[in-house]
């Protein structure tokens, strides 16, 4: 099959294309030519889906992946000179287009943010001149929508959760394999049996293929694993792939809160489940409890948890990979430490 990628070339992308060159699909990706060097021996039209899509003129694909879509005038201006030529549409969206993740088990016909962006913050969002990322679960939605009105019952609509695997920038994972490959005592919030949910992008790359190569359309939560994975699993498998004397230290989610410790960003992987986020009332106790039942009733299957972190802990090793935007500084950690045991 003939298939457009729009990105390509970081992450997920990376992982749609080596499963399509895989399968012997012929491939081509629009970006904005920032990474010509990820696959050199696939066609790469160079553009920018903001303001100009032009290069896409006159030509036709079966099949459209979209790994970038962030606001609504992106997926219209590709629907402007493609047209009703596609027959198939993949849209990559995400769990965060749920208005919160409050009770567990949340299916696809839970409610979905309404807290949407003015005309006037579209507008500046549009000519770039604040960055979508502010709203976004809200462009999502919006964006789930276009693709839906411009390719009617032919979109794949992926609302996906936590996405890991080598290539990885967000350092969610990476944090704790290089933490825990780092030896000594490790802190870590909250209690040892929470969930956590996480999906290899080779696992999505896999099912995404499956579904679009056979039509299929509609909307599926993809995260996983299949059954239910704790923190403290999550942790000992860090630990058997990178052979390193480690011991967890699990403090309370009000210790690390009182004194500051951001969820999410200064600690990968923790949304407290005894206290709301900021600007929250409730705590988002089903974070890593999304229902998952539609996508693998429709085939999503995976990989075993240690092949997922053998594969990232590799990429580290071999790129010299160093995080940089996850976690906390192995100084705070010292001192969080001293003061919990102490």
């Amino acid at each position: 099959m003939k298939i457009l990628i729009l990105g390509g070339t970081r992450f997920l992308g990376k992982a749609l294309v080596e499963e399509a060159l895989k399968r012997g699909h012929e491939i081509t990706l629009f970006n904005r030519g920032n990474h010509k060097e990820a696959f050199p021996e696939v066609e790469q039209l160079i553009g920018n889906r903001d303001s100009d899509v032009s290069v896409l003129k006159k030509r036709k694909w079966d099949i459209v992946m979209d790994t970038c879509g962030f606001a609504p005038h992106q997926i219209k201006n590709i629907a402007s000179v493609l047209g009703d030529s596609i027959k198939h549409y993949t849209y990559i969206s995400s769990i965060s287009a749920y208005k919160d993740w409050i009770p567990p088990h949340i299916t696809e016909a839970y409610p979905l943010t309404s807290k949407m962006p003015t005309t006037d913050k579209m507008k500046e969002i549009e000519n770039g001149k604040i960055s979508p990322y502010e709203y976004y679960g809200a462009l999502k939605v919006l964006c789930e929508k276009e693709a839906e009105k411009q390719w009617p019952g032919r979109v794949l609509q992926i609302r996906a959760g936590l996405l890991v695997g080598p290539y990885d920038y967000t350092d969610r994972l990476p944090y704790w394999i290089q933490r825990v490959a780092r030896g000594g005592r490790v802190l870590v919030p909250g209690r040892s049996d929470r969930p956590v949910q996480l999906i290899d992008v080779k696992d999505l790359a896999t099912w995404v293929f499956d579904m679009a190569e056979n039509r299929k359309a509609g909307t599926f939560n993809v995260t996983g694993p299949r059954n239910e994975l704790t923190i403290k699993e999550l942790l000992n498998s860090c630990k058997m792939v990178t052979n390193n004397e480690t011991e967890f230290i699990w403090a309370d989610e009000s210790f690390l809160l009182d004194r500051q410790v951001q969820p999410w960003t200064e600690m990968p992987l923790w949304a407290p489940e005894h206290f709301p986020l900021e600007g929250e009332k409730e705590p988002w106790k089903g974070t890593f409890l999304i229902n998952i039942e539609k996508a693998v009733n429709a085939g999503l299957s995976f990989r075993p948890l240690e092949e997922t972190i053998h594969d990232v802990y590799q990429w580290i090793k071999e790129s010299k990979y160093t995080v940089q935007k996850g976690g906390i500084s192995l100084e705070k950690e010292q001192e969080l430490l001293e003061a919990w045991l102490h």
